[in-house]
């Protein structure tokens, strides 16, 4: 049932992409309410199915990598919607909408039938963990889309393009700004996912393997790169391209930790997920 729920609200997010681009291209109000009814819609329909699984699961339902997936797009689109309720961003939502969409395809191919948690993971620490977790990438994403808009929107403007079907995109300081946000937002939450994981380790396992754990050099990368980005910005002005770019690379080490230790099974992380 909960697949099902899953796959409708994949639907409707591939509907909100439509939607959202649409509204870009044509300028019409209906467009724009037409995409947030869908995002909303989407985000109903994966709630419950989430909800459905925990049951199931008798946990949080993280224990593969579908329903990591799952976890990690419903809390992408909500994360969305409450930044989207500071001031209309259809632009940002056709970046994010697509990315929801994939996530939410991939977990629903992914997910397999509900088994219970395995005993390494029954643990109080487990919500706590995964949920800072994936809020901070689900920020962190949304900081990458406002980054490739800005690089979108800078080289139209470079190129002298105020027409066309890309003319509502924000402006580079609100871009700029937004990316900027969400990046503080995230390495606190990344700070916090990383300090409760090595607890948790710490606790279950004592000093052992999990020092050396892929997904926590991988994380501890993405958090060097990200405080030398903000630290940065502070003390010498970086912003607009460079700071996009190292946005997005960020990110992209993300991406690559998050297939990589999970489909490959690489340390305590790929073995227990």
């Amino acid at each position: 049932m909960e697949i099902v729920l899953l796959r409708g609200a994949s639907g409707l997010y591939l509907a909100a992409t439509v939607a959202a681009l649409t509204g870009i291209a044509v300028r019409k109000a209906f467009p724009s309410r037409l995409f947030l009814w869908l995002v909303g819609a989407g985000l109903a329909l994966h709630a419950v199915s989430i909800a459905i699984r925990s049951l199931l699961v008798a946990g949080v339902p993280v224990a593969n990598f579908g329903e990591g997936l799952s976890l990690l797009a419903a809390l992408l689109v909500a994360l969305f919607l409450l930044v989207q309720r500071r001031g209309p961003l259809i632009a940002l939502g056709a970046v994010i909408m697509p990315l929801a969409f994939g996530l939410t395809l991939a977990a629903s191919v992914l997910k397999g039938g509900a088994e219970p948690l395995p005993a390494m993971l029954r643990s109080v620490w487990l919500p706590v963990h995964v949920l800072l977790a994936f809020l901070g990438d689900a920020v962190f994403a949304i900081a990458c889309s406002a980054s490739v808009l800005y690089l979108v929107q800078e080289r139209r403007l470079k190129a002298h393009r105020g027409r066309g079907v890309l003319r509502q995109l924000p402006s580079l300081e609100r871009l700029d700004q937004l990316s900027h946000t969400c990046l503080k937002w995230g390495l606190i939450l990344l700070t916090l996912g990383i300090v409760t994981g090595i607890v948790w380790a710490h606790e279950a396992w004592g000093r052992g393997d999990w020092v050396g754990d892929p997904k926590l050099l991988f994380s501890l990368l993405v958090w060097a790169l990200y405080t030398i980005l903000l630290q940065g910005r502070m003390t010498a002005g970086w912003r607009g391209r460079w700071a996009a770019q190292l946005t997005i690379a960020g990110f992209a080490v993300i991406v690559v930790s998050l297939v990589s230790v999970n489909l490959l099974g690489l340390g305590i992380h790929g073995r227990a997920f």
